[in-house]
């Protein structure tokens, strides 16, 4: 059995928490490839490592002498390896980085120091070999990632090593300089292992016990979730559950790798499944999950006949299309249209859509409204249970709250409800309680 274990920041953020990492992935043999983080907060008042970078570069860019502030970050890894006791010199690694960020390494160099800073304290203290992700991860020109590339080398390289530390967060450019995943990095890093070393099972390990039911700093302490598919993750990512980025489940998914969410401080939690597909589920709550996130615009487009004009949709989305505007969801009716957008996206090009709209298609009225939040209750058990919808509604309607929108794909894996901004917490609680007693 093979597994890839990947640690967040907050594992690694001191020499207690590297021991604490050590046990776990000493305690068993089929932790092979472990994927690190930069070193997190040690507290609330801290700064991680990756910030701290990425200030050097701020301060090189505006010409200002980064010597003091850097002499941070080397403390930082200096005193990890003397609490580690270890007889380990990075002295040369942290000045040659030192030197790189002076002569225009980039912002994307700067920031990837942090990851490869702390692989290779990693990699030294558990005796494991060293893979510098930039040997083995690509980007094409374009600055996306180059999957089959990366597979196929990555791949070849893992054969070569029994066990081994490959840093998250960056990859490499076709030019050679330093490219980083813009979200969530070293879980993508984590999951791209995980499908080279073809793992029976990769290990997430954050500080938290798995996926929450609801977000805790809604409700209060929400039920853990057992088993997930990727599918409901996706959802309830893309709905603001911040566990794992949605970015990070495809290269595991492909393969059909299952993931476990796990938390390095309570190493003895189970934490949470996320898995292609299981007929395993909560019969008392149905739901897998609520999630939901604010800052939504309606537009409501009105025209008598709508429905009889062919062409009339397309037209309408072209004119996002031309303002690289996507729409979020798009509930409709005989003779109306409602398209939900992100506000930030589009108030800027506000008065050239709507006058686009009004040019093409000669709609009797268009309406804008902002101020939308979405909230998805999700849960592969819905398609199975009767009145599901209508609890969700009642509930809703029960907290004394008005709904605005309502779009339910035919999977009915989710159902997803527009409400005012104000009334988010309010009909989020709502939907929880009738789920969860």
């Amino acid at each position: 059995m093979v597994k890839v274990v990947k640690f967040g920041g907050s594992s690694l953020a001191d020499a207690e928490h590297f021991k604490q990492v050590a046990s776990i992935i000493k305690a068993d043999p089929a932790r092979k490839y472990v994927v690190p983080s930069a070193p997190g907060k040690r507290s609330k008042e801290d700064t991680k490592v990756t910030d701290m970078l990425y200030h050097c570069y701020e301060m090189i860019t505006a010409r200002e002498n980064i010597d003091e502030y850097y002499d941070q970050i080397k403390a930082r890894y200096n005193q990890i390896i003397a609490e580690l006791g270890m007889s380990f010199d990075i002295s040369g690694e942290l000045e040659y980085v030192k030197s790189a960020m002076q002569h225009s390494s980039g912002r994307d160099y700067a920031a990837s120091r942090g990851e490869y800073l702390n692989g290779l304290i990693l990699a030294k203290y558990l005796g494991y070999d060293f893979i510098d992700a930039e040997n083995v991860i690509f980007f094409k020109d374009n600055g996306t990632f180059d999957e089959e590339k990366t597979n196929v080398a990555l791949t070849e390289e893992l054969k070569k090593h029994e066990h081994a530390v490959i840093p998250g967060f960056y990859g490499v450019m076709p030019n050679g300089t330093i490219k980083t995943f813009s979200r969530g990095g070293s879980d993508i890093t984590g999951s791209i292992v995980a499908r080279a070393a073809n793992a029976d099972l990769y290990e997430n390990w954050t500080d938290v016990s798995g996926f929450m039911m609801a977000d805790p700093r809604i409700i209060d302490d929400p039920c853990s979730i057992k088993t997930i598919t990727y599918r409901e993750l996706r959802e309830l990512s893309y709905m603001g559950a911040t566990v794992l980025h949605e970015d990070a489940i495809f290269p595991v998914r492909y393969a059909k790798i299952p993931i476990n969410i796990r938390n390095t401080n309570r190493p003895e939690d189970e934490g949470t499944m996320i898995v292609s597909d299981t007929n395993d589920y909560d019969t008392q709550r149905i739901i897998t999950g609520v999630a939901g996130k604010k800052g939504f615009t309606v537009i409501t487009i009105e025209k008598d006949m709508m429905n009889s004009e062919i062409g009339f949709g397309r037209k309408v989305l072209e004119v996002l299309e031309d303002n690289e505007i996507s729409f979020e969801h798009l509930p409709s009716g005989i003779d109306n249209m409602s398209i939900v957008v992100s506000t930030t996206e589009f108030e800027p090009h506000k008065d050239k859509v709507i006058t686009s709209i009004n040019r093409m298609v000669r709609p009797d009225s268009i309406v804008v409204e902002n101020g939308l939040a979405l909230i998805a209750t999700v849960g592969r058990a819905m398609i199975k249970a009767k009145g599901t919808a209508a609890r969700v509604f009642n509930s809703i309607s029960g907290a004394d709250v008005n709904i605005r929108m309502i779009d339910q794909g035919s999977s009915e894996i989710s159902i997803i409800v527009g409400v005012e901004e104000h009334d988010f917490d309010k009909a989020l609680r709502a939907i929880y309680g009738e789920f969860v007693k």
